[in-house]
């Protein structure tokens, strides 16, 4: 089994990213007494964003970044500004609550990407403050989360999100068109879209996909064919639940980032600048892979391993009936933004606790199985393998999807949610 391995200079970031971004044992003084409000309304989040609304993997990120980037800056004004603010530092008062701070900054974002569940996040919202004392504290900690989300809905007006981009289809091999069953295109414009940090979408753009008559392309179609093919013989039970197990679209980073905070015992501004370091450089990622995917616009394998006999290698044999186990997403194969995404959120985990070497895991209704991992290096090296065992990814759009993940985050925590002193 092939693995990812940090380069030397990738992994002189990686030191340095963990040494700067390792969490102090209580930034804020603030107590983990109690439900954390910046997990439970990261829940919530998810119930709107994906369970209500669902969302696809490729669009749940902008929602989540403006939600968590909001709660960031809630808390950390709240907390004294000890970590640079994403996009404002409102004025604070000692004793602001911060829970009320969380509550009012993801409700109001939320209510303003999903008006038509006003009713659902409005009873959520009533539950959140019920728990908080009458008074300044709490008063003070509402003035502040409004503040933090309305200068971030006024951040994301008219960025690109759901534009008229469209994918560009071929019929030439190696063109990406529409795969079965669904046939389906979407999401052309998340590689358009304004970037939350990243100066430029192309910034990470790589040497394309291999050549259609190479060595390294033969290789990658006939690896995916034989074990990514709904009927493989080669395929282990364990591997096709691995494929299943992240395919699932609620996206088990979102179990994990929460089991992480509870379990190494965060505080809310802990917390709080964890999801937004992860969030916001994840929605930067899947920019810039989306970007990536309009740009070489490759072909699915399920259309390669179909019509193999027309690309000209000698390597690669056709076979007109070939279906991957996993439905094929609706746009084209190179780069993976699976692993773009699973990349990035690794690395800002690793950057903020400073190691690799934690454990955690999640459960998967559509595999119906919960996997564990002992790091989050691990991790990453299954959803590489994963994608390919699903069918619907050739490994160097993997691999390449994890570079890019790599950089974007690299990028981001270089230059947001570090300490200020």
């Amino acid at each position: 089994m092939n693995r990812i391995r940090l380069s030397a200079g990738a992994a002189v970031i990686a030191l340095a990213l963990t040494t700067a971004f390792a969490p102090a044992a209580s930034a804020s003084g603030d107590s983990t007494a109690g439900p954390n409000a910046v997990v439970v309304w990261n829940s919530n989040a998810q119930t709107a964003i994906y369970e209500v609304a669902r969302q696809g993997p490729y669009v749940a990120p902008r929602s989540f970044a403006m939600v968590q980037g909001a709660v960031y800056d809630a808390v950390n004004a709240i907390a004294g500004t000890p970590y640079q603010p994403y996009l404002i530092a409102p004025r604070t008062h000692r004793g602001d609550s911060a829970d009320a701070a969380v509550a009012t900054a993801a409700h109001r974002v939320l209510v303003s990407l999903f008006p038509d569940q006003t009713a659902s996040l409005d009873a959520m919202y009533a539950t959140s403050l019920a728990a908080i004392p009458d008074g300044r504290s709490k008063t003070g900690g509402i003035g502040v989360g409004t503040k933090t989300a309305d200068t971030m809905i006024a951040a994301r007006v008219n960025d690109g999100a759901f534009g008229p981009d469209t994918w560009t289809v071929g019929t030439a091999p190696g063109r990406w068109r529409p795969t079965p069953p669904t046939n389906a295109a979407d999401g052309a414009w998340v590689g358009s879209m304004r970037s939350f940090v990243i100066p430029r979408n192309d910034m990470f753009r790589t040497a394309g996909p291999p050549a259609l008559t190479g060595k390294q392309y033969a290789k990658d179609l006939n690896e995916v064919k034989a074990i990514g093919a709904v009927n493989s013989t080669v395929r282990t039970q364990d591997q096709t639940e691995a494929a299943k197990w992240w395919h699932d679209r609620r996206l088990t980073e979102w179990e994990i980032t929460r089991q992480l905070a509870q379990t190494q015992h965060l505080t809310t501004l802990q917390t709080a600048r964890m999801f937004a370091m992860a969030d916001v450089a994840n929605a930067d990622s899947l920019i810039a892979c989306f970007n990536e995917k309009k740009y070489w616009s490759f072909w699915r394998p399920v259309t390669a391993v179909q019509e193999a006999d027309l690309d000209g290698n000698p390597a690669t044999t056709g076979d007109p009936t070939w279906m991957p186990l996993l439905v094929t997403p609706p746009f084209p194969d190179y780069t993976s933004g699976h692993t773009c995404s699973t990349a990035t959120v690794m690395a800002a985990m690793r950057a903020f606790f400073g190691r690799d070497d934690l454990s955690f895991s999640a459960y998967s209704a559509d595999s119906g199985t919960t996997r564990s991992f002992g790091s989050f290096s691990s991790a990453l090296d299954e959803v590489v393998e994963a994608r390919i065992w699903g069918g619907v990814h050739f490994r160097t759009a993997d691999v390449q999807g994890v570079k890019i993940g790599n950089g974007v985050a690299a990028y981001v925590l270089s230059h947001e949610f570090r300490r200020r002193h």
